[in-house]
């Protein structure tokens, strides 16, 4: 399958994640309204399918781009799930230079395994933080 990640508001459309953000224990309820106003206060990153030309895969980051940022709403389309998405996704954003050197914070039910090849630690039980490299 032909897919690629991209990056920002202007070509992720808030439906799109919507849609994908249902599927999740932890925003199967959250209202549109509320989606929306969390991506244009995020960075913004996807996994869009050329073959399907849809979105498959969602992701966004909130920093103060000094100290900290909280990695949230990562989803993947359940039909698209164990294909190594959600991996390449993550690897996207960890390798993001302005990230470089911060502290990454995340929380998650089920998916250390997956947090912990990019070098996340769990805190106490859920939370997950990933110490700031040296640049």
């Amino acid at each position: 399958m032909d897919c690629r990640i991209i990056e920002g508001m202007g070509q992720i459309n808030v439906d799109d994640v919507e849609r994908l953000l249902k599927t999740t224990y932890w925003a199967n309820h959250r209202p549109a309204e509320q989606i929306a106003r969390s991506m244009r206060n995020s960075s913004c990153y996807g996994v869009w399918s050329d073959e399907e030309r849809k979105l498959i895969g969602f992701a966004r980051v909130i920093s103060d781009y000094a100290t900290t940022w909280y990695l949230c709403d990562v989803v993947i389309d359940p039909r698209y799930r164990h294909q190594g998405l959600g991996k390449a996704l993550v690897s996207h954003i960890v390798s993001r230079p302005e990230y470089a050197g911060l502290r990454g914070i995340l929380i998650t039910r089920d998916a250390h395994g997956l947090y912990e090849q990019y070098g996340f630690e769990t805190v106490n039980g859920r939370v997950m933080a990933k110490a700031p490299e040296n640049p």
